[in-house]
């Protein structure tokens, strides 16, 4: 019988090690930054910036990718912080620690200095409910790039993306959820679980992490990033896979982005918007 436990009982390092197992692909999201930036820029990019950066895993593979490459996270919490400094940051060597740097401050905050890269992933900045926060948030990242800088998001959609579910997804050891807990049609804001049990001892470790968010369509967000500033707006897709064993000709994500403007619905989807200062 599985026992529920609060989130809270999760040990700290066990919560964020689950996150990233489960939740992030830092090396994949790397590959495909870099590959669209030289396909749109001609060069390499070199510094980046992680909005919403928790722990900097991203941020710290990016400056262990190339020895000219710098990088900062930026995050309000401190607790993914200093779970960062203590998993990632020090596995970089001190060349490398040199060219990477957390700052605890909001994103909305002036910046001292300029990027060729933001980046805001994991749907983070749907914490931004209103129009007017979101493109506030958006003219911020612009302003913070150097002028041929490009700004990445990740999004996901779906019919499933706004329905009141529990979704289940076993690994060896522990088995994550992604919970829907409501949703309002009325003002597309929804709020979310993360839940994780341990296998091992049928442990099932509930609201590990919370999420309060409006859920902004792509449509919307281009629009937005246009009226923030952008020159252009480009919006990626996903190619199928197709599974060999299912009969019923069903689908799963490549792992492989191309750029696209017209796509058929589907249960679930993540992708990526790239914006060109």
């Amino acid at each position: 019988m599985v026992k529920k436990r609060n989130g809270q009982d999760l040990p700290l390092a066990r919560k964020y090690e689950l996150y990233e197992q489960t939740v992030q692909n830092v090396e994949a999201d790397i590959d495909f930054i870099e590959s669209e930036y030289k396909k749109l820029k001609s060069r390499d990019a070199r510094t980046l910036r992680e909005d919403f950066g928790g722990t900097g895993a991203l941020a710290c593979k990016w400056v262990a990718r190339h020895p000219e490459n710098l990088a900062w996270a930026v995050d309000l919490d401190p607790e993914p912080i200093q779970y960062g400094l203590k998993r990632h940051y020090a596995l970089l060597d001190d060349e490398q620690q040199k060219r990477m740097k957390y700052i605890e401050a909001n994103v909305l905050d002036d910046m001292e200095f300029k990027t060729d890269i933001v980046i805001a992933f994991n749907f983070s900045y749907f914490i931004f409910k209103k129009r007017n926060q979101l493109l506030s948030y958006f003219k911020k990242v612009r302003e913070g790039l150097n002028d041929d800088g490009v700004f990445f998001i990740d999004l996901f959609g779906g019919t499933e993306c706004r329905q009141e579910l529990e979704e289940e997804t076993e690994f060896d050891n522990h088995t994550y959820y992604w919970d829907c807990d409501k949703y309002n049609a009325i003002t597309d804001e929804a709020t979310y679980y993360i839940h994780f049990k341990d296998n091992r001892t049928d442990e099932k470790f509930e609201k590990v992490f919370h999420y309060d968010w409006r859920m902004w369509s792509m449509a919307e967000l281009q629009d937005i990033l246009w009226d923030a500033g952008f020159s252009e707006v480009l919006t990626y897709w996903e190619e199928d896979e197709e599974d060999d064993d299912d009969d019923d000709d069903s689908t799963t994500g490549s792992g492989l982005f191309y750029q696209s403007r017209e796509e058929d619905n589907c249960e679930s989807w993540v992708t990526y918007i790239v914006a060109k200062k």
